[in-house]
């Protein structure tokens, strides 16, 4: 099954405002597991930045001047991501601004039902708690610590990580970077499946316990199990 975790960069809150998406970063998963190709774009929103959304991602008038505008790179932006399903963490921000910036090129929208709202399963699987990527962050012992700023590369890299504990655990092999750095592809090094800081307590009841050393003791001296008292 593959999968693209999605992240955006924008000028502000509303397309229909005329705020436009500065950035794009996408990782592929397939079968829950990091392939290693990536997907990161930055684009010249055709508009000043506001200052509030300059401090958020550092993305300024004058670092986005040559770059493509959407109408240039939306079609390689539909070709990497193809029919795959989109992990995004707040979902309903960025369907609404990446399906805005297709309809403004005469292309079609993407179906809101291949979003996954990583936001919604955490707010589900921990109500009342704090969602935030940083917040999650914490919560799962993830490293977060090049994220001075939002990057849309980085935050996707990030969300990867959050996503498959949210939906049971990371892999043993699973890899992501965390220090692709801005401008740069993401990259397959460096993470490692971690031990847990404390280990899992056991299910099993002390008359499930008795029981089992029961069952044991009437099958004799040989018995295999003995092997692993």
């Amino acid at each position: 099954m593959r999968e693209i975790v999605l992240d955006t960069e924008t000028t502000g809150f509303d397309p229909e405002a005329g705020d436009r998406i500065v950035e794009i970063g996408a990782v592929e998963l397939f079968n829950q597991l990091p392939t290693g190709r990536t997907y990161h774009q930055y684009i010249n929103p055709e508009r000043a930045m506001p200052p509030d959304a300059f401090e958020v991602h550092g993305l300024g008038d004058d670092f986005l001047r040559d770059k493509p505008v959407f109408a240039v790179i939306g079609q390689a932006f539909l070709d990497f991501i193809a029919d795959a399903k989109l992990i995004i963490h707040n979902a309903a921000f960025d369907m609404k601004f990446l399906n805005a910036e297709l309809k403004w090129i005469n292309r079609p929208p993407i179906p809101w039902d291949r979003a996954v709202d990583t936001l919604a399963i955490a707010r589900s699987k921990f109500p009342g708690s704090p969602a935030s990527l940083d917040a999650l962050c914490r919560r799962f012992g993830i490293d977060n610590s090049s994220r001075t700023l939002h990057g849309a590369l980085l935050d996707s890299e990030i969300l990867a990580e959050i996503y498959l504990e949210l939906i049971g655990g990371r892999q043993p092999d699973l890899v992501l970077s965390s220090s692709s750095g801005r401008g740069g592809q993401g990259s397959a090094d460096g993470w490692r499946a971690r031990p847990r800081d404390k280990a899992l307590s056991s299910r099993l009841s002390e008359e499930e316990r008795a029981a089992h050393a029961d069952f044991v003791g009437k099958l004799g001296d040989g018995a295999l199990w003995r092997k692993f008292g």
